[in-house]
């Protein structure tokens, strides 16, 4: 945003030409310090002995509209005394001169100041202050703000002063607009990771926890039967877990990902085929129907660990024989089938409630691929997870890029 610049006019008075100069300088200085991104409470405190002075005023002070509470809080101020300050530190936003000048969305000059002594001790309203200016900081038809300037006697600025008065009210309102939307941004991302760091938690650490619930109580009747050979087993399937477990945290710990295979995603899918099968006795087949048409990382990622907790959800829930992996493409989608022949799931029963979890993690790693996840009963028993998102023009990326979300 420019700065203002006031229009040509005949040769002024060198006080005239001071005040002009003074104004010019606050607006290029405010405008410099939202394109800075400068601290907002220094920034409005900052201006308020300039705007004092350009508008002859003995006291000032800039307060910001909590929309949490509907109050308006002090956010500084020049001049005022002690009490008063105190007393004004939070006030209703319906509260004398300010309220009526958010009310009214322009500047409000108030005579009458009994609801601003009635708040603070002494006389200085009535005596120390006799009037009171008000301009609300407003943007876009928001009004986030005023500033209140606190006159001795009764004299006020002239026309052009007072136009300048309400163009610096604008720029301080574009600040706190500006302020507002950095909050929102900043908390919907910290939302964000919060969200992905609990699935990626959920991903790798939590999975690993409930595979050890499952092998324990097997390592235990292994051991009460003194059978030395399925105690070294499920021993060693628990050691392996910890170790994965351990891993996935210190890399979750690192960088917020969870480690996916440098040759690619369906080079991972192996490895995970490979490692079911081996694990739980379930018969299991990847069918690869995608080719070697690559995907971007973050889809690989997603794709990677959608399949992930689709088989953690066989495993624990599903009694099945055998499941299915299958990856291919059609209609520019790419499409993804987590299938097996189990006892399927109810949606009310309490595996559903139970992996109600990691179902919503899958439905939110799809909306991220600008896709869609369905579950759904598999025709001839079982369950199917079906993964569906558009496909991306192919990007050209060097073997070993592939990382997590």
């Amino acid at each position: 945003m420019a700065a203002f610049v006031p229009p040509i006019s005949p040769p002024r008075t060198s006080a005239a030409a001071a005040t002009a100069s003074t104004v010019s300088g606050i607006l290029a200085e405010i405008t410099a310090g939202l394109a800075a991104g400068n601290d907002l409470h220094d920034l409005l405190g900052r201006f308020l002995d300039p705007i004092m002075q350009i508008a002859g005023a003995q006291a000032g002070a800039v307060r910001i509209i909590d929309e949490r509470d509907r109050r308006m809080h002090l956010a500084g101020d020049l001049g005022l005394p002690h009490g008063v300050r105190d007393a004004e530190r939070s006030v209703e936003d319906d509260c004398g001169a300010c309220g009526a000048a958010l009310l009214a969305d322009r500047p409000v000059w108030a005579d009458d100041l009994a609801p601003c002594a009635r708040r603070s001790d002494g006389e200085f309203f009535g005596s120390g202050c006799q009037r009171v200016l008000a301009v609300p900081l407003h943007h876009r038809g928001r009004v986030l703000g005023v500033y209140t300037l606190f006159y001795e006697g009764h004299a006020e600025p002239g026309p052009e002063i007072f136009a300048l008065l309400k163009s610096i009210g604008d720029l301080l309102g574009l600040a706190l607009d500006n302020a507002r939307l950095e909050r929102e941004n900043l908390r919907a991302t910290v939302a964000n990771e919060r969200q992905m760091m609990a699935a990626e938690v959920h991903d790798s650490v939590a999975q690993a926890l409930t595979y050890l619930k499952m092998r324990l109580p097997l390592l235990h009747d292994a051991m009460l039967a003194h059978d030395d050979a399925r105690s070294l087993k499920y021993y060693g399937d628990i050691r392996q877990a910890v170790g994965d477990a351990h891993s996935s945290l210190r890399q979750i710990l690192a960088d917020f990902r969870a480690p996916i295979d440098p040759e690619g995603l369906m080079h991972a899918l192996r490895r995970v085929a490979a490692s079911f099968k081996k694990r739980t006795g379930i018969e299991f087949e990847l069918v690869d129907q995608l080719g070697e048409l690559p995907l971007a990382a973050d889809a690989q990622a997603q794709v990677f660990h959608v399949v992930q907790e689709a088989l953690a959800n066989v495993e624990r829930h599903s009694l099945a024989r055998h499941a299915w992996v299958k990856v291919a493409l059609a209609d520019g989608h790419v499409q993804v089938r987590v299938e097996d022949d189990g006892t399927g799931v109810d949606v009310g029963s309490r595996e559903a409630a139970t992996s109600h979890y990691g179902i919503d993690i899958m439905k939110a790693r799809a909306r991220r691929l600008g896709g869609s996840l369905e579950l759904r009963s598999r025709r001839g028993g079982g369950t199917c997870v079906h993964l569906s998102f558009p496909l991306e023009p192919p990007q050209r990326r060097p073997r070993g890029q592939v990382q997590g979300p």
